[in-house]
């Protein structure tokens, strides 16, 4: 069955979307904005709701940027999807939290509270930080290097899983009669000594009901496959060539498989902002409409901001200079400067192609193309699934609900009731063994 996510975005994902006549400007800051939308997703059977985040909107120069969109508004993440999974009972919680600027033990605890109280629900999408004025905000008078950065992120993922592995499964006892509520045998302290971080332990949650959060990744880069290879179970990615695309999906299967992975083990999900009309042309006309609401001062600030390299000096109809990859989000700066010298676009051209969907994928057209889409993509090894980006909420979301969910249903391709009541096990993964127990599994079998 094809996956589904959808990117939480108050207003909608487009950054001219809050603009719309139809649109409330304060969606981003609405909880019942977000309980609609996310409630409607759940109806729709999606596997999860996904809520992007940073520890800073950008750079403190990026005025054109702040004044123009809604970005100098964002709700913290756990707050928001705690309140949504009171609400809610099924669909997955799915949040960013980065690792080269917080504690692997704040975000191990946030993580399992929320899959806690959610019965099992939460995901971490796991994250070096793409907005280098993050910095800024934690004491830092700089950006850390990009191979710093993952080399962080490949430590706190460890200390993570440690952490997540405290107490074995069955090791809450609650015995009433003898007093005893938990087993201290089965209670494990993590004592983790290494190059970033220093931490005994314990966690004081009990494990998982899905045996830990999902974690999911978003990097394209060299260094970014490699961490998502060994232990991302997700894959968000940022896809427009269906080729480039298949030979993505090859490469990061491939690679889990040298860490003993199976497939299904790792989902590959790109993102598409899908308009859904009437007809194509109704389709085309509703996304031309946002399109036409970029500011030209937003839409080079967010090229510029997405490319890492100020691109405001250079005439805007004119072609996108050489740019060298950054410190942050190389894989989705390749993605823009291939496109641009594929297709010749000038810098206007290339931001209206970008800006309003963050470099994702758009598909226009009637629910049955879109659904045709969505199936070539996934029938021919270019993705699992997809993170769907809404035009507008809820307009735009309603229309993909109403229009490519039942289509895909008709066509056998995406579930018509949830499978479990995890979101590991909605999403087909499998339930990770605790190290501790296996451990002795092994130990007994030798």
């Amino acid at each position: 069955m094809m996956k589904l996510g959808l990117f939480l975005a108050g207003p909608g994902q487009h950054i001219a979307s809050w603009r719309d006549p139809d649109v409330d400007p304060n969606a981003g800051q609405s909880l019942r904005n977000y309980v609609q939308i996310t409630q409607l997703a759940e109806a729709a059977k999606f596997d999860f709701v996904f809520n992007a985040d940073t520890q800073a909107t950008f750079g403190p120069d990026d005025i054109n940027i702040w004044k123009r969109n809604t970005v100098s508004q964002r709700i913290e993440p756990i707050t928001l999807l705690g309140a949504l999974a009171a609400v809610t009972s099924r669909i997955g919680l799915v949040a960013t939290a980065t690792t080269t600027y917080l504690e692997p033990f704040h975000v191990a605890r946030m993580f399992a509270s929320l899959d806690q109280l959610s019965e099992g629900r939460s995901g971490w999408n796991l994250v070096t930080s793409s907005a280098a004025a993050e910095a800024y905000n934690f004491s830092h008078a700089a950006h850390a290097a990009h191979a710093d950065r993952y080399a962080r992120a490949a430590e706190f993922v460890e200390v993570m899983l440690g952490l997540w592995d405290t107490f074995e499964d069955d090791a809450f006892v609650m015995d009433k009669a003898s007093g005893l509520f938990v087993d201290p045998d089965k209670l494990h302290l993590l004592n983790h000594q290494g190059k970033h971080f220093q931490v005994r332990g314990p966690l004081m949650m009990r494990r998982s009901p899905q045996g830990r959060p999902v974690i999911v990744h978003a990097g394209q880069s060299e260094a970014g496959r490699a961490l998502a290879a060994q232990h991302a179970e997700v894959v968000f990615s940022v896809e427009q060539d269906i080729e480039k695309a298949r030979e993505f999906y090859k490469d990061l299967k491939g690679r889990a498989a040298r860490f003993g992975r199976p497939p299904e083990s790792i989902l590959i999900m790109p993102g598409v902002l899908a308009v859904v009309g009437r007809s194509k042309a109704e389709a085309e006309d509703k996304y031309a409409r946002i399109q036409a609401l970029i500011h030209p001062e937003l839409g080079v600030a967010y090229l510029s901001e997405m490319l890492g390299t100020d691109v405001s000096g250079h005439p805007v109809d004119g072609p996108l200079p050489d740019v060298p990859l950054t410190n942050s989000q190389q894989g989705r700066q390749k993605v823009i400067i291939e496109m641009a010298r594929r297709e010749s676009l000038t810098i206007r051209q290339l931001y209206m192609r970008v800006a309003g969907q963050r470099a994702h994928r758009t598909v226009c057209g009637t629910a049955s193309e879109i659904a045709d889409s969505l199936e070539h993509w996934q029938r021919t090894g270019a993705a699992d699934g997809f993170n769907i980006l809404a035009l507008t909420h809820p307009h735009g979301f309603v229309d993909f609900v109403d229009g490519v969910i039942p289509e895909l249903q008709r066509r056998g391709l995406f579930r018509t009731d949830y499978e479990g009541r995890t979101l590991r096990e909605n999403l087909g993964l499998p339930y990770p063994a605790n190290r501790h127990v296996a451990g002795r599994k092994q130990t007994a079998a030798e």
